[in-house]
Parts: structure tokens; C-alpha cells; sequence
């Protein structure tokens, strides 16, 4: 039995770097599929392979409050799951000499479009029998490294917002959860170089296969918890 048969999953960023993954995934588990995201083009091109499994394309700027809300009010009765998978990440410098610019950029990217998506889809998880929001976020959170302060605050930020849903939805039939990765290899870094050693990086599809678990009749009593799909401290 496919294990998210008859359910309805709006990813957004679905044309970034784990987005057609986790809409091939979605489809796969029987759900049907909207994809939200800023480039027209590019969410038709994931769409192609998904077939009748497509819901709807959504180009949205969700940076801006008013269009996510827009389109979180026509969606009300439409949603059972949302999968925020917009990311970004900028770094490597010490905190004392890096960029305003990038910690601007972070907090748009990472936390200020979960804001707006949960603002404005949080009436259609506590509607559906079976509503699930689910983010990827990575170690740097809880142990961030001398070079990723922005990085590491804007992942803290999202997920401190994701477990205060978690929270607001505590009693209901709806769940809120963070899958934890240190990196993600899709199949297209995969493909430039095969012969390449990435310890660390985790493959795009078990991490969507861990979106398809969380959201999931199996994991229905997981609110507020961070699935690590790594080994290591527990941070």
C-alpha cells in the first residue's frame, strides 16, 4: 500500500536541489503533488516527469507575504502536507569577517519564507485528518562551526519556528517535524563526478523517503523531532 495513497503534498522550492526528488518521491507514495516555487520554467520541466501525479504549479515569490498567504487561503481545502524545502547556504568565513550581505540573504532564504509558509498554511494542516509540515535542516543548528554562524542561525531560527507549529498543533491529528542532514547529494552531483568520495553527504532520495516517512499514517504520533539521518553526536 503506498503510504501517502489519496494524500495531497505542496512542495515548495520544488525545482531546487532536493525538490524533484522529493516531488518523485511524493508522487511514488501515491500522493498527489503541488510545486511551488519562483521560476515558471523550471517547475514545468520537474513537473514533466511526474505526470498526472501534478496538482497544480505555483509560481510564488515567498518572500512575500501577501502572495504565500494568497495562495495558502485558495489552498485551504487543498493541502494535507507541506514540504518547505527551500534552502541556500553562504559561508566560510570566521563571524568577525563575514558579510552583512550573506546573513540577509540566509535569513530571507532560510527563515523568513518558513515564517510565511507556516503563517499561511497552518489553517490547512489543522483542517486535513492527516496534516504534516516537515523542513530539512542540518547539524549547524544545534552545533554551529566557527565558519557557519549565519548559516547555523538561520537553520536554528526555521527549525525553532517548525517546533513552535509542532507545538500549536500538539492534540490535533496534524504533525510538524525536521529531518537533519549534514549535506545533500543529488542525482545531479552524482552524475558530474560518480567516482567522488562524500562522506558526509546523505543522497537526495533517502531523504526523501524520511519526508514520506514523517508524513506518513506510521509516524502520525512523531510531532516536534528531529530525524537525524546521520551517525555521529547527537547535536
Amino acid at each position: 500500500m503506498s503510504q501517502l495513497a489519496g494524500r495531497r503534498v505542496l512542495v515548495t522550492g520544488a525545482a531546487g536541489g532536493l525538490g524533484p526528488t522529493a516531488c518523485a518521491a511524493a508522487a511514488g507514495a501515491g500522493a498527489s503533488v503541488r510545486l511551488v516555487g519562483r521560476d515558471a520554467d523550471s517547475l514545468a520541466q520537474v513537473a514533466t516527469g511526474l505526470g498526472t501525479a501534478v496538482a497544480g504549479i505555483h509560481v510564488v515569490d515567498l518572500l512575500d507575504p501577501a502572495e504565500v498567504g494568497e495562495l495558502g487561503a485558495t489552498l485551504t481545502d487543498d493541502v494535507d502536507i507541506v514540504w518547505h524545502l527551500v534552502g541556500g547556504w553562504r559561508g566560510g568565513k570566521p563571524v568577525h569577517e563575514q558579510g552583512l550581505d550573506d546573513w540577509e540573504q540566509l535569513y530571507d532564504g532560510l527563515v523568513r519564507t518558513t515564517v510565511n509558509v507556516i503563517r499561511a498554511f497552518t489553517p490547512a494542516l489543522k483542517a486535513s485528518p492527516a496534516g504534516r509540515f516537515a523542513i530539512v535542516s542540518s547539524p549547524q543548528a544545534l552545533a554551529p562551526t566557527s565558519t557557519n554562524a549565519s548559516y547555523a542561525a538561520g537553520k536554528a531560527a526555521a527549525e525553532a519556528v517548525t517546533l513552535a507549529l509542532a507545538d500549536e498543533l500538539a492534540g490535533s491529528s496534524a504533525t510538524a517535524n525536521i529531518v537533519v542532514v549534514p549535506a545533500i547529494l543529488t542525482p545531479e552531483m552524482r552524475a558530474s563526478d560518480p567516482a567522488k568520495d562524500r562522506p558526509p553527504f546523505v543522497r537526495a532520495e533517502h531523504i526523501a523517503d524520511a519526508l514520506v516517512y514523517v508524513s506518513s499514517d506510521a509516524a502520525r504520533t512523531m510531532n516536534g523531532q528531529r530525524l537525524r539521518l546521520y551517525s555521529g553526536s547527537p547535536s
